[in-house]
Parts: structure tokens; C-alpha cells; sequence
């Protein structure tokens, strides 16, 4: 489907169950969804639907890009923001409930490379490295705080030739992976799993070096008298949503 001359992919997650009854009162809920969030958002989707019969369909993408697409009649039911002013924009111009407003997940950047064994902080530090992906900053905020920790660390001139931005993390993260850039800054989520970093080799950004990352999800008008989209939202506030989460390295 297409928005404002934009591409949209939407991934339909079905019941994993055959033996699972859904619920008379089963409905289907468009979910937009950062990019930073698919991979979490997957694994949330498959239970939610085991646990209550709903159906989501998810499209991932750059908030900034979904907030345009939902102000030109994108029919999204719930957006789940790589931050918190996007969320709040939409309810500013009517487009979404302000009393569902929450924030769903603490997001965390890292510095990585698909190169094992690399000390990517150091190459960082001392400009041993061709390209530097992170987000578009504009759309991205996972792309600020990139900006953020390179300002800290009294980087940003020196790197200023060497960046290169993704249209959102997705896009940063291929950058880096086809290695079409040596480093990029990429969310925790997309280099992890059970807690762990799965390859190559990656420096966790401290947190001091950077804004929080605060995710917030809201209920859209479009979505305000569908019961499965608020059964998603509090779903995910619920206990099984926060232990998925971090195992991608997202906090509350």
C-alpha cells in the first residue's frame, strides 16, 4: 500500500497456535511501528495474539515518515513512536487520544561494526574509519542521540565528512552490515538478543552521553473505537511485554 508516495511494508503476523480459538470479539489492529521496535514488536505481536485472538498487522518505518503519512489519512489505529514529541505532535493536532499517551520502552544506542574483534571506540576516537552511518536526525531520534554522543565527545567536526544517513535505523543498521560503512550508530535492539550481542563487535553508548531515548505509544483517532487496539496498549504495559523487551536491551 502507498502514503504520500511512500512505501509501506506491512508484515501480518498470524495466530502461531492451530489449536488456539480466537475470541468472539476478535478484531484487527494497523499498527505503525518504529523501525528501532521490529524486532521486539514481532515477538510481542505473536503472543498478544496467542493471548487474545486480535490480529496485528505491523508496518515498520521512521516515525517522522509515519507522522506524515498519518496526517495525509494513513488509517493506522496505534503508533508506537522511536520517541516522545512525534506522539505528542499528533495529539496537538487532534489526530490522536493525549489520555493514552505513554511511554512503552527506553530505547539504547550502540556503536557497531560486523567486525569481529574490532575496538570500534577507539577507531571511533581516533578516525580510523571511512564512513560513519547513523540516522537521519530529522526522522530518526536514534540519529540525534548519535549527534549527541559525537557532540560529547568533542567529535562532531572531525566526523562531519565521514557521516552517512540512513533514512531511518533499518537503513543506518544495512549501511554498516553490507559495509558500505565501517562503524554506524544502530539501536541496541537490532545487535542483540537474550541479552546478549549476537556479532561483530560493538561499544553500548553510555547513557550520559545522550538524551533517554523515551519510546511513547498512543491510541490514533482512527483506532478509538477499536477494543484490539486498546487491549494492545495495555498489553503493552503488562509484566510478559517487559521481560521481551529486554532481551533486546530496552528499559522502562
Amino acid at each position: 500500500m502507498l502514503f504520500s508516495g511512500r512505501r509501506i511494508v506491512v508484515v501480518t503476523l498470524s495466530l502461531l497456535s492451530a489449536a488456539f480459538t480466537p475470541l468472539a470479539s476478535a478484531d484487527e489492529v494497523l499498527v505503525a511501528v518504529a523501525a528501532n521496535f521490529t524486532a521486539p514488536m514481532k515477538d510481542i505481536a505473536q503472543a498478544f495474539q496467542q493471548k487474545t485472538g486480535h490480529t496485528l498487522k505491523l508496518s515498520f518505518g521512521s516515525s517522522g515518515k509515519f507522522v506524515a503519512q498519518i496526517e495525509n489519512g494513513a488509517p493506522f489505529e496505534v503508533f508506537l513512536s522511536a520517541d516522545q514529541s512525534k506522539p505528542q505532535a499528533l495529539i496537538q493536532s487532534g489526530r490522536a487520544d493525549g489520555n493514552t499517551r505513554f511511554t512503552y520502552a527506553l530505547g539504547g544506542l550502540v556503536l557497531w561494526s560486523p567486525e569481529a574483534d574490532a575496538d570500534v571506540h577507539q577507531q571511533l576516537l581516533d578516525g580510523s574509519f571511512e564512513r560513519l552511518a547513523l540516522a537521519n536526525p530529522r526522522l530518526a531520534p536514534y540519529g540525534e542521540a548519535a549527534l549527541q554522543t559525537l557532540a560529547a565527545l568533542n567529535l562532531s567536526d572531525a566526523t562531519q565528512n565521514k557521516q552517512v544517513m540512513g533514512e531511518n535505523i533499518s537503513q543506518t543498521w544495512q549501511f554498516v552490515s553490507s559495509g558500505n560503512a565501517q562503524l554506524g550508530f544502530v539501536a541496541l535492539s537490532q545487535v542483540m538478543a537474550d541479552g546478549k550481542i549476537q556479532n561483530g563487535s560493538s561499544w553500548v553508548v553510555p547513557q550520559n552521553l545522550y538524551q533517554p531515548i523515551r519510546q511513547d505509544a498512543v491510541l490514533l483517532k482512527r483506532g478509538a473505537g477499536n477494543q484490539a487496539a486498546r487491549d494492545l496498549l495495555a498489553y503493552l504495559k503488562s509484566a510478559d511485554v517487559s521481560a521481551i523487551i529486554a532481551r533486546y536491551g530496552y528499559g522502562r
